[in-house]
């Protein structure tokens, strides 16, 4: 590789980076009782163990009115250095430095664990948590800051080399920053002067509880996205303020606030790469010291150019080093067709911490599970000759993790090309990353000697007859019609024969939502684009109901907007009549019909279990995985294949 500043040392303050990837704070719910868990642990080390320059830690809470939700780090108490000695030593073991991020989530929290009130600057309510804040005093201001300096002291006394101050998009800090959060009339409030006035407040008390010799930096949001909220102008002079201190050895970025614009914070592939750079090139104009920039930076190209491009002067990596620990590692040695790239698809990240479970990866079954051995080779004592049935992402997993356990595995798969129903997927308009998910696979079987046979229909007699020790079946699933949709007229279709050519509607289309996930948005997209004029019902209250836990809800309403896409919702489908569609709505009751030339259904399917069926009958020693067993979701595919193919 020819990438130069990725892999150049740089001083934060009194601590130095091998190089410029860092692995930036994120949650991970991680936590057990408000300490950090032998998870946290692993997880940490195994990034250090890949390559990382600098681990930050997700956020250490500040004070007991802080407690947005139940998997949080309580930084406050001492029972937490143990585990905090535990967490650095294992990240020190490979020469990394780590530093802990140290917060008080003000109003953008509630009541919930702590049955206490929500501390703000003022008596504004966060849209999504919706609870009225208690407008803080002077005495619990000193009392805020106090706990800012306890916590970095339990920092330092439990091994960090660092302090990073959440100022960005979830912070009391930045609801202090920000004119729309702020309505205060006394010294913290009015001017920017006075709305930063906390900010450097906490920086003098933490600086004097760490001392001269952990670093200390401060992470900013450069631009909050909502109506009167913190701009560009304002974070620039809130980044001179900081550097006059003298206290401050780096500056990291953020954009967005972590509810109202979520969606921009951790974007989806809907968003392209690098869209916040503005961010930290804007305070690097202004300020001497190193800034940290992020913005779905997913492979180490990105990364180099945005440092020599002048935007940055480290990147912070998280998706891309959640889905691959290695990341840095590789990357540096040359090996960039082996890092497992991020599909910034928000399944098992940012959808799990979201649905309060912990920390996963959709095509990375072992993170969050480093701890347990998921993932290592357990090389085998008898060797197996394995057949997989299916070349989608169960089977392609079942094959990596056979192999990796040094089993002789062929796999076969009956399209020319596998991928399975993830490279169907992946077909659609802005959703192209997501065939990543198989590529990666696909890549990662063949350097573990994985024969692929493509083009290849098994039956049972041609299973039998390649005499194999061990069958995994991965055949996936097949199209169902529902019963209010008969099957002989060809004006009805199934999402998978619009994405397969199979069908081609035209004119006035409907698609029927009842999986509340891409499928129904995404082919409505590809028939706007084609011309159709398209509506899209669902039973739910909301079309495509689960984007909103992927944070591509957002931006599917503001494509369908631009694209005259309708979005009908709470009918529920009763019958087709030559073209007439008729449905129930729920509220009322009454019926509702619609004039159609398509009806294009995203509807539960079936599993194409035959094969496995008929190798059952006919004695075979057979496991099925996938959608093979029960359509779900790619996670759930990627689990069951790593599950069955480590256990042969």
């Amino acid at each position: 590789m020819t990438e130069r500043l990725l892999w150049s040392p740089l001083k934060l303050g009194p601590v130095t980076v091998r190089n410029r990837v860092v692995f930036s704070a994120h949650l991970t719910n991680y936590a057990v009782d408000g300490r950090p868990s032998p998870q946290h642990v692993a997880y940490y080390a195994e990034r250090a163990a890949g390559g990382a320059g600098l681990i930050i830690t997700e956020e250490h809470s500040t004070h007991p009115t802080d407690w947005p939700y139940e998997k949080l780090i309580h930084g406050f108490n001492r029972d937490v250095i143990p585990g905090y000695k535990a967490i650095t030593e294992a990240v020190h073991a490979h020469r990394t430095p780590i530093f802990a991020q140290i917060n008080h989530n003000g109003g953008q929290a509630s009541s919930m664990y702590t049955r206490l009130p929500v501390w703000a600057p003022s008596a504004v309510a966060d849209p999504l948590f919706r609870e009225v804040p208690k407008a803080i005093d002077q005495a619990e201001i000193e009392e805020i800051i106090a706990g800012y300096a306890l916590v970095a002291a339990n920092c330092a006394e439990g091994g960090f080399d660092g302090i990073e101050l959440q100022c960005s998009h979830s912070s009391i800090v930045r609801g202090f920053l920000s004119p729309a959060t702020n309505r205060r009339t006394d010294g913290y409030g009015g001017s920017l002067a006075n709305r930063t006035r906390l900010l450097l407040e906490l920086v003098v008390a933490v600086r004097a509880a760490i001392g001269p010799d952990l670093a200390l930096g401060v992470r900013l949001c450069g631009d909050e996205l909502i109506e009167g909220g913190t701009t560009i102008d304002d974070a620039i002079e809130v980044a001179k303020m900081v550097e006059a201190t003298r206290a401050v050895d780096y500056l990291n970025t953020s954009i967005g606030v972590a509810t109202a614009s979520l969606f921009m914070i951790e974007a989806s592939m809907h968003i392209p790469p690098g869209y916040a750079s503005f961010i930290p090139s804007a305070l690097r104009e202004v300020v001497d010291l190193p800034v940290v920039g992020v913005g779905r930076f997913k492979d180490p190209l990105q990364a180099e150019r945005a440092l020599t491009e002048g935007h940055c002067d480290l990147v912070g990596v998280v998706r891309g080093q959640i889905a691959d620990a290695a990341f840095a590692a590789k990357s540096r040695a040359g090996k960039v067709e082996s890092v497992r790239l991020c599909l910034s698809c928000n399944q098992e990240c940012v959808g799990r911490m979201g649905l309060n479970r912990w920390l996963g990866c959709i095509e990375n079954p072992r993170t969050g599970r480093e701890s347990e051995g998921v993932g290592d080779a357990q090389p085998v004592t008898l060797t197996k000759r394995v057949l997989v049935a299916g070349g989608g992402p169960a089977g392609l997993q079942a094959a990596i993790a056979a192999a990796r356990n040094g089993h002789r595995v062929t796999l076969c798969e009956r399209h020319e090309l596998t991928g399975g129903a993830v490279r169907l997927a992946a077909s659609v308009p802005n959703r192209a990353e997501f065939g990543d998910l198989v590529r990666n696979q696909f890549a990662e079987a063949t350097r573990l000697g994985v024969e692929i046979e493509t083009g290849v229909e098994l039956d049972a007699a041609a299973v039998i007859a390649r005499r194999p020790d061990a069958v995994v079946v991965a055949t996936g699933s097949r199209p169902a019609r529902p019963s209010c949709a008969p099957g002989d007229d060809h004006r009805i279709a199934d999402v998978v024969d619009v994405l397969t050519g199979a069908a081609s509607p035209k004119g006035r289309v409907l698609v029927l939502d009842e999986l509340s996930f891409h499928h129904a948005t995404s082919v409505a997209e590809l028939l706007a684009d084609r011309g159709c004029q398209v509506e899209v019902a669902t039973p739910g209250m909301v079309v495509g109901q689960d984007l909103g836990i992927t944070l591509d809800l957002e931006t599917w309403w503001m494509r369908a907007e631009s694209k005259g896409i309708v979005q009908t919702t709470e009918l529920a489908p009763m019958g087709w009549d030559d073209g007439t569609v008729s449905f129930q709505h729920h509220p009322t009751g009454t019926m509702v019909e619609r004039r159609v030339d398509w009806l294009v259904l995203a509807v539960p399917p079936a599993p194409a279990e035959e094969l496995y069926l008929d190798l059952l009958e006919a004695g075979v020693s057979v496991q099925r995985v996938g959608d093979a067993v029960a359509p779900r979701r790619a996670h759930a595919a990627v689990v069951d294949g790593e599950r069955i193919g480590a256990a042969l």
